[in-house]
């Protein structure tokens, strides 16, 4: 039998383990952390706070999900981590439904997730990326890209130039259309360049395109789509949500689609631990897909939102670059970010400052418009 350790040196042994550096250590700071000072600036507005900074859903989940969550809480049993037949079924019948994407023929091509951000911070560490390997994602992006790939200890690079890379192949690239913080649609043709270019190189290519029914401008196509594709999903992974489609934040409900060889990696890992999404949210989830009417519905408020919005903000001398598609206005005043968020703040408003999504971003503003029409009336009157 081995002895046990004195305490002496389990206490070593500690403080050894405790001098190296924690994985928060590797990760960037936790942005939303630096906005408190400017939420309590505009609290402090007599009319209380308009809170446009994070972009989270406010309107009800739709009755017909709810109805189906209650329906299926009688949920004892462990669910699978590959999830349901007929909810991955729903998710390709979605995907051709409403985006044309027909080049997915089996259920093996599609990964119910317990929310999408945890996919894209766990993606890299997932599909066995790490020290020594490149990550590439958008100059102006959703942070969890840069999170994923501090988490696998990969490097990363932030950039929209594949040719600034030179010779240099990444393991994996991230595209993000429509995108957030900007809301730029990148055109088909586009798309279908980074599929070659990354086919070529052999770079796992991952689409984030949360916002794909989010578009008021331009009709954004997925990386999916035959025309981008080639009729072929080999290389290719593109990443949903129905937290803004549908209201179901909460619910913290997505999924991944793409190369079946891809897929089943993630599978295989996700199983091993746990990630399983819980039953009464696949059949929420489920129903959530096959109903368009509610999405449409919803699309229209969030279009009327827009409208009142971006009226005001160019009225009070704004900018608004891109932002075709997605929930969020990318407004400048040309000045620095937070030196605009200030001025909002005074008049108990807050926005993301574009600094959040990259150095790019040090003189926009995101200013999202998922709030209720009372707060979004509020704000165009203290914007007049």
């Amino acid at each position: 039998m081995r002895a046990s350790a004195s305490p002496e040196a389990r206490a070593e042994r500690a403080s050894k383990g405790a001098s190296k550096p924690s994985v928060s250590a590797r990760l960037p700071d936790f942005p939303w952390d630096h906005l408190v000072p400017y939420a309590d600036r505009a609290r402090a507005h007599p009319d209380g706070i308009v809170d446009l900074s994070v972009g989270t859903p406010v309107d009800p989940t739709p009755e017909v999900v709810q109805e189906a969550l209650r329906g299926a809480a009688d949920s004892p049993g462990y669910p699978l981590t590959v999830g349901r037949a007929d909810l991955r079924e729903a998710c390709l019948d979605w995907l051709a439904r409403r985006h044309g994407v027909t080049v997915l023929d089996s259920l093996d091509t599609v990964l119910p997730v317990i929310g999408t951000k945890e996919l894209i911070a766990s993606m890299a560490l997932h599909l066995g990326i790490g020290p020594g390997d490149l990550i590439v994602y958008p100059e102006l992006a959703y942070p969890t890209y840069e999170v994923g790939a501090a988490l696998a200890g990969a490097r990363a690079v932030a950039t929209d130039s594949l040719t600034s890379l030179g010779p240099e192949t990444p393991a994996l690239l991230w595209l993000n259309s429509p995108s957030n913080p900007t809301g730029r649609v990148l055109p088909p043709e586009h798309l279908k360049k980074v599929v070659d270019w990354c086919r070529e190189r052999g770079t796992i290519l991952v689409s984030d395109e949360c916002y794909l029914e989010c578009a008021w401008q331009d009709r954004p196509v997925s990386v999916l789509h035959p025309k981008v594709s080639g009729g072929s999903a080999g290389g290719i992974l593109a990443v949903h949500s129905l937290s803004k489609r549908s209201n179901l934040a909460g619910y913290r409900c997505g999924f991944v689609a793409g190369d079946t060889a891809l897929i089943r990696e993630l599978l295989a890992v996700r199983k091993n631990l746990g990630l399983m999404m819980p039953g009464p949210q696949q059949v929420a989830m489920r129903v959530a897909l096959d109903d368009d009417a509610h999405a449409l519905d919803q699309h229209a408020r969030y279009a009327a939102r827009r409208a009142r919005l971006r009226d005001a903000l160019l009225g009070a001398g704004f900018t608004i670059d891109h932002s075709e598609a997605s929930l969020y206005l990318w407004c400048t005043r040309d000045e620095d970010c937070w030196d605009t968020g200030a001025w909002l703040a005074d008049r108990g408003i807050l926005v993301a400052p574009g600094a959040f999504y990259g150095r790019a971003g040090s003189r926009h503003v995101r200013v999202a418009f998922t709030a209720t029409d009372e707060r979004v009336d509020a704000a165009v009157a203290r914007l007049a």
